[in-house]
């Protein structure tokens, strides 16, 4: 009885529903007149299916109407955003305006006070020295030739660059003080003056034992020479400046200032690169700053004098402030005698050198059958023919250890006496080991380019 009256229920929803879809359908018809042809299924129900994806489609109606109101919301909040921002811009910036860069006015829209320089132009002891030698001081260029090793073509080449001073003017001529080391094995040499301007320089002569040369130039536009002081004279602390193209010709003219650190001071150079000291250089030493290019400029006292050439510099990490200057005392005998005969003249002995202590104990006692206590001296390495030494009897092995009366302890000793105490035309004394005996020569010196 209860399952008839459940299907007479489900038979009266059923006919509900019917007339239900019947009259939007009639509504639709009457508002679309195109659709009147379309059919409607006149099924009592909708299957499962149907009204799954009846039920997705109303869901996807109510997300995309909710999308709707959150685009709007974020396009609202966004301009409201915007609105804003301005508006505090607008209120702040008559406030910052005097805070910008190029801001003419202050918060009070005031003139702001220009800043006022004060050109005040300094003259000093330094400055005055400077201006009176700066223009004197030159650079020189090193121009060799050099054979390409691909295509054996000889061309020529800047190897490299110094400074140098102009201390003389002779007729047409002007001659410039510069170190050895500048010119060595140049094929041609360039001066650059003070106001840029080049000219080609002639070598008049130079002296590797002194590490000084002299070149010259025309002198139609040179109009400053350096004037000589005495180095004789410096005292320790005494201020001194260096001037000169430290690096090359990029930094021209650079002024460095300093004390003079010591005098008489003896340094050991080796003149031939092979390791072995061959000399002393006798130098001014000073902690003006010296660098590669200041060689050959000019070392100046308080007044402006040319008082030492700049020679050279010890360079390693654990020094500071040691920089080295050839005695202008010592550089003007120099430069006279090569002016006139492009050399140093020298007297010679005639013999090739070697010191003591570089000859190993065995030798000393087998070959050279030296005393023990003899430690120091100059071995003859070799005579030559027809020399003084040859003349006087010196044999080969001979140790020289005292000439003049004057203890010889190693080659450079030899070189400072025989250059510096003697004179060609001299006659020199000389005591030397032979077989463990000593024997003393006369040797009558003659000039000569080498010891």
């Amino acid at each position: 009885m209860s399952y008839n009256n459940e299907n007479e229920n489900k038979n009266n929803n059923e006919r509900d529903f019917s007339n239900d879809q019947f009259n939007q359908n009639n509504s639709f018809n009457s508002t679309n007149s195109y659709s009147s042809n379309i059919q409607y299924s006149s099924s009592p129900e909708l299957s499962p299916l149907q009204e799954r994806l009846r039920r997705e489609e109303e869901e996807s109606k109510r997300r995309e109407n909710r999308k709707g109101t959150k685009k709007g919301g974020y396009f609202i909040s966004g301009l409201a955003g915007v609105i804003v921002g301005a508006l505090i811009m607008w209120l702040l910036l008559p406030s910052m305006v005097g805070q910008l860069p190029n801001g003419s006015s202050n918060a009070n829209n005031e003139p702001i006070t220009p800043i006022e320089q004060t050109a005040t132009e300094v003259t000093t002891d330094i400055t005055s020295a400077v201006e009176k030698v700066s223009d004197a001081v030159v650079g020189i260029t090193n121009i060799q030739e050099i054979t390409d090793f691909w295509n054996q073509r000889s061309m020529e080449r800047e190897a490299g660059s110094g400074s140098g001073v102009i201390y003389k003017v002779d007729g047409d001529k002007a001659f410039i003080i510069t170190n050895y080391h500048v010119v060595e094995k140049a094929k041609q040499l360039e001066v650059t003056l003070a106001d840029g301007m080049k000219e080609e320089a002639t070598l008049v002569g130079s002296d590797i034992w002194t590490d000084l040369a002299v070149v010259s130039i025309s002198s139609e536009n040179v109009d400053t020479v350096a004037e000589f002081g005495d180095s004789d004279v410096l005292k320790q602390g005494e201020t001194v400046i260096a001037i000169g193209n430290p690096l090359g010709l990029d930094f021209y003219g650079s002024v460095t200032t300093g004390v003079v650190s010591g005098k008489d001071r003896a340094v050991p150079v080796d003149l031939n690169a092979d390791g072995v000291q061959d000399w002393e250089t006798e130098v001014l030493q000073t902690d003006a700053a010296i660098n590669p290019g200041n060689s050959g400029g000019a070392l100046i006292n308080i007044a402006g004098d040319l008082i030492g050439i700049n020679s050279m510099k010890i360079a390693e990490s654990t020094v500071e402030g040691l920089g080295f200057a050839i005695p202008i005392n010592s550089v003007i005998p120099i430069i006279q005698e090569l002016e006139v005969n492009g050399e140093v003249r020298r007297p010679t002995m005639g013999i090739g050198l070697l010191d003591l202590t570089e000859v190993p104990a065995f030798y000393q006692q087998q070959t050279l059958k030296l005393p023990e206590e003899v430690t120091t001296g100059v071995v003859v390495s070799e005579v030559v023919k027809g020399s003084p030494a040859d003349k006087a009897g010196v044999q080969q092995y001979d140790v020289i250890v005292e000439m003049d009366g004057e203890k010889i302890e190693n080659s450079i000793d030899l070189r400072q006496h025989l250059y510096n105490e003697t004179d060609i035309g001299d006659t020199l004394m000389l005591k030397v080991y032979r077989q463990g005996k000593i024997v003393e020569l006369e040797l009558k010196l003659t000039e000569g380019t080498s010891v």
